[in-house]
C-alpha cells in the first residue's frame, strides 16, 4: 500500500490505480459485520433489493409478502454499532400495495424521488417516494418476473418488462402507456437487462434457454441469440442448437463497462458472453447451485481489479473472479436460501437478502497497519523519549515552538 501511495505522489502512478488496488483488496476483505444491522420489516422472503446510484445511501427491497421497504444506510449516530433504519413502508396496511410477491425494486436512475416496483399480482407500478402512491400503474396478462429500467439513458424512458408471456414489453414512462412489443422468445422472459453501455441495447433471457439481445430502435428483430456453443454444431443436438443454457435462464448481469454479460440458468451453470460479439468467453465457474423457479438477482464489483461476481447459492453467496472463473470465497450468514444481493461500488460493500426474511450487511475488514507505519511510529516515540532525557544544558531554548 505504502509503494502504491509513493508512486501516486511521484507521479509515476495514475491515481486510478491506487483506488483500484484498495477496492480489490477491500472486497477480497468482505466479512459479515456483527457492528450493523438492517431493520428487520419484511414478514416473508426477499426477493430483490437495489441501492441508488446518487448518494449510495438509500436502499429498496421489495418481498414474498409484497411489501415494500425504503432504507437509509448512512450512520450518523457516531457509534461504531448501528442498525440501518428502514425510512419508509408500503406495507400491508397501505391500499396502494402489491397483492402478490414483489419480484422487482428498482430506484429511477437520476432522481430518487421516484422508484419502480413489479410483481406476481400483474402489475408494475411507477412510486412517488414522498408520498408512497403510485403516479402511473401498469396492467399485464400475466406475472410480472422482472423489469428494468436503462441507467444511462438521455433519449428514451422505456421501462423493459419480463413477464410470464414470451413477449417483451416496452412501457413508457412519458407517456404512460405501453409502446412496443418485442417477440422471438417462446416462454416466459425471466429476466430483462439495459446495457450499461449503449443505451438502445437490451438483453432478454427466458425459459426457452435462451438469451436474446436487442436493439429497440430497429423492428426486424434482435441483433442476435446467444450460444452456448459458439455456433459449433458437431457439439450441440438440433434442440440445443442457439441456446445459452440446457435449462432456464434466470440470470442477467453486464458487467459495470457494458462489455461483458453474464447469465445463470437452472444447468447449475453461469457464462460470460462478449456483449459485442455474443461470443462465449468459456470461462469455467464450476458448478453454480440455481433452484430458482424465477429471477435470480446477482451483481458485479465495479472499480475491482480484477473484477468480482456475487452470486447466490444456496444459503451463501459464492464470489468468483470474472474472468478466472475462480471460486474466491464463501459468504455464510443467512439461514435459509439466498434470492438477491447488490454491491456497493462507494464502499466496496455487499447486501444480500433471503428466505430466512433478514438483509445482511457484508463489509471490507478495515485494514492492519503496515509494518513499515509502525516502525515510523515507534521511531518517532523513541525520539521523543530520548530528547526528554537529553542534559537541559543541551536543549534548544532560544527557538519557539511556532518556528
Amino acid at each position: 500500500m505504502l509503494g502504491f501511495l509513493t508512486a501516486r505522489q511521484a507521479g509515476l502512478d495514475d491515481p486510478l490505480r491506487l483506488r483500484r488496488a484498495e477496492s480489490t483488496r477491500r472486497v477480497l476483505s468482505l466479512k459479515l459485520n456483527p457492528d450493523r444491522d438492517v431493520d428487520r420489516i419484511h414478514g416473508n422472503g426477499i426477493n430483490t433489493i437495489d441501492i441508488e446510484a446518487i448518494e449510495g445511501r438509500y436502499m429498496l427491497s421489495g418481498g414474498a409478502d409484497g411489501v415494500i421497504v425504503v432504507y437509509d444506510l448512512e450512520n450518523y449516530s457516531g457509534k461504531l454499532q448501528y442498525t440501518c433504519k428502514a425510512v419508509c413502508t408500503v406495507g400491508r396496511s397501505s391500499k396502494y400495495v402489491h397483492k402478490f410477491s414483489v419480484e422487482t425494486v428498482q430506484w429511477y436512475p437520476y432522481d430518487t424521488g421516484m422508484f419502480v416496483s413489479s410483481s406476481f399480482d400483474k402489475t408494475m407500478k411507477v412510486w412517488d417516494t414522498e408520498t408512497l402512491k403510485p403516479a402511473e400503474v401498469f396492467q399485464f396478462e400475466g406475472n410480472v418476473y422482472s423489469h428494468h429500467l436503462s441507467p444511462i439513458a438521455r433519449k428514451h424512458s422505456l421501462i423493459a418488462v419480463g413477464t410470464k408471456e414470451p413477449k417483451i414489453q416496452l412501457c413508457d414512462l412519458k407517456s404512460g402507456s405501453r409502446i412496443h412489443v418485442l417477440q422471438g422468445h417462446r416462454a416466459e422472459v425471466l429476466s430483462v437487462r439495459w446495457s450499461p453501455r449503449y443505451e438502445h441495447i437490451l438483453a432478454t433471457a427466458s425459459a426457452d434457454s435462451k438469451v436474446k439481445v436487442w436493439d429497440v430502435r430497429r423492428a426486424s428483430g434482435c441483433l442476435f441469440t446467444l450460444d452456448q456453443h459458439n455456433g459449433d454444431k458437431s457439439k450441440a443436438s438440433s434442440e440445443a442448437v442457439n441456446t445459452a443454457h440446457d435449462g432456464r435462464v434466470n440470470g442477467l448481469c453486464f458487467t459495470g463497462d457494458g462489455l461483458y454479460l453474464l447469465t445463470t440458468g437452472t444447468d447449475d451453470r453461469m457464462r460470460l458472453w462478449n456483449s459485442a460479439t455474443g461470443e462465449n468467453t468459456l470461462v469455467n465457474y464450476g458448478k453454480v447451485c440455481n433452484e430458482s423457479r424465477k429471477r435470480l438477482q446477482f451483481t458485479v464489483s465495479r472499480g475491482c481489479s480484477p473484477e468480482f461476481v456475487f452470486v447466490p447459492c444456496g444459503s451463501s453467496v459464492a464470489v468468483y473472479g470474472l474472468h478466472t472463473g475462480e471460486l474466491v470465497t464463501m459468504l455464510r450468514g443467512h439461514y435459509n436460501n439466498v434470492d438477491c444481493c447488490e454491491f456497493h461500488p462507494d464502499y466496496q460493500e455487499l447486501y444480500s437478502g433471503g428466505k430466512d426474511c433478514n438483509i445482511l450487511a457484508w463489509v471490507p475488514v478495515i485494514r492492519a497497519s503496515d509494518v513499515e507505519e509502525e516502525t515510523k511510529s515507534a521511531n518517532q516515540a523513541a525520539a521523543a523519549a530520548d530528547q526528554s532525557s537529553v542534559n537541559s544544558a543541551f536543549q534548544d531554548a532560544w527557538s519557539s515552538d511556532e518556528d
